[in-house]
């Protein structure tokens, strides 16, 4: 990796970064953020006060005018910078995003760093293309059009999976469209974020356009989400607090994006190629440690392959390398924390009442035994209504289970609270098809489980929420449409009044 950066010299003036600059919390607490591969601090900073967060959202306030009046062009080239600043910093980027939250480096490095880089390089692009309607006579004597315009101060809250990308997800778009954004990220991960908005303040992107508080989400986040200021929220977390989070901005009827929970299926058609579907399913499964919304968590295998899908399954899992992060033959890190490792670890131990716990199930000794790692865990003979099946784990674990008929896989796939992403595994180009129509997602892979690209919008149906990331869609969320319409005519006030009352 090179030589690293120290980050408590990085942050030794804050984790708050605000009107363009790093300063310290305000709120009286502090919190550690912990290697969770070895359980060592790595930095300790104060957290934000509800005084943070307004004065947060002052700044953005204060920056939204002219950054809303820049045209798309000024906005776009300070996008590409940004771009060029995030390539040149990507091996600090990688280090910092492996360090707190326990991903293989080898993870950061060919994926979160090189999305990011990418998703801003397509946004510094996308904002040349917040075009309205364009100008046409459709009623009589009249030219209507139809201009996008930015919101004003945007709040948004990312998690702890993905630090560095989803506070991208959120910001670039964000301000592609002319608004400014106060974000705040989980307390576990708040270093690339902090370090994303440092870089932009590199790239040129003025003071205050992007600001980040680090606080408690029952203080600066609830705060946040109800500022008056404050006209939309992006969420991306549990289902529960989007819950929580709907209900505080219905208050100020704020416009809400939320992207929330998930527990993709995995759907095996027996004519599918059976090792790929393994393969994939492994891959699928044990993505970021399971730490994913999208992440295969339930294998529906038609019956013919059940046996030998699970069996192989079982193999490749008790192959996977669990490791220091650091280290580029690490197949697997640990998860975020020890909280979340036990969270994992009370799912399988509930479930070995009623199911078969094929491989995992257990917390590594040895030199892995101070992190928080869970070996990669596969279930079988769960029903369909356990909390295995029904409940989002958030880990390294895959529940598979058979089915017999295309309708009833597919019911079973559906049969969840859920509908983030899914997967459908066949070689009869129909088969796949029916099921890319009838799979209740936001985003259904076939003969493949994960990818995204910048191009393409991400988001859920049901209770995996509402709105899209990524893609040009997602400026349906970050600007508001408005009809103009002239009067070709120059119609005098008396002839108006004559139309709607008649001569009198």
């Amino acid at each position: 990796m090179g030589i690293r950066f120290q980050v408590r010299e990085r942050f030794a003036d804050g984790a708050q970064y605000i009107d363009g600059r790093l300063r310290p919390g305000t709120s009286g607490r502090s919190h550690t953020i912990v290697d969770p591969a070895t359980g060592k601090e790595v930095l300790t900073y104060e957290l934000a006060s509800t005084a943070d967060v307004d004065d947060a959202v002052a700044a953005a306030a204060r920056a939204f005018p002219a950054w809303a009046a820049a045209t798309p062009g000024e906005r776009s080239d300070a996008l590409h910078r940004l771009a060029s600043v995030l390539a040149a910093q990507a091996e600090d980027f990688a280090y910092a995003e492996s360090l707190q939250c326990g991903k293989p480096i080898r993870l950061t490095t060919e994926f979160d760093v090189p999305g990011t880089i990418d998703n801003t390089a397509f946004f510094a692009g996308a904002a040349r293309h917040l075009q309205g309607q364009a100008a046409a006579e459709y009623s009589a004597d009249h030219t209507s059009y139809v201009r996008r315009e930015p919101l004003g101060v945007i709040g948004s809250i990312a998690p702890w999976n993905y630090p560095l990308q989803m506070a991208a997800w959120k910001i670039l778009p964000a301000v592609a469209a002319g608004n400014t954004i106060v974000l705040k990220p989980a307390e576990l991960t708040p270093l690339t974020s902090l370090m994303f908005a440092q870089a932009a303040k590199e790239a040129g992107i003025p003071d205050g356009v992007i600001n980040i508080v680090t606080g408690a989400g029952r203080d600066a986040g609830e705060h946040l989400v109800g500022h008056p200021e404050v006209v939309m929220t992006s969420f991306t977390g549990s289902t529960a607090v989007g819950r929580r989070v709907a209900e505080i901005a219905t208050a100020t009827v704020k416009r809400l994006h939320l992207e929330l929970g998930g527990k993709a299926p995995f759907l095996v058609f027996d004519d599918a190629d059976p090792e790929a579907a393994a393969q994939g399913a492994v891959a699928a499964a044990l993505i970021n440690t399971g730490q994913d919304c999208t992440a295969a968590t339930r294998a529906y295998v038609q019956r013919p392959l059940y046996e030998a899908f699970t069996a192989r399954v079982a193999e490749l899992m008790a192959g996977v390398r669990l490791g220091d992060p650091f280290e580029p033959t690490t197949d697997l890190g640990p998860l975020v924390s020890h909280a979340q490792r036990d969270r994992v670890a009370g799912f399988v131990e509930r479930a070995r009442a009623h199911a078969t716990v094929v491989t995992g199930g257990e917390v590594p000794g040895g030199a892995l035994a101070a992190g928080a790692y869970y070996r990669p865990t596969l279930i079988a003979d769960a029903a369909q209504d356990s909390e295995v099946v029904q409940a989002e784990i958030f880990g390294p674990v895959l529940v598979v289970l058979p089915f017999d008929t295309d309708d009833e896989g597919i019911a079973l796939a559906n049969d969840t609270p859920y509908g983030l992403a899914a997967s459908a595994w066949s070689r009869d180009v129909y088969r796949a098809n029916r099921a890319t129509r009838e799979l209740k997602a936001g985003c259904v892979w076939v003969n493949d489980h994960i990818p995204i690209i910048s191009e393409m919008p991400h988001g859920g149906y049901k209770a995996s929420g509402f709105g899209k990331d990524m893609s040009a869609y997602s400026f349906e969320e970050y600007t508001q449409v408005k009809h103009v319409m002239y009067d070709n005519t120059a119609v005098a006030a008396k002839d108006w009044h004559r139309t709607i009352f008649g001569d009198r």
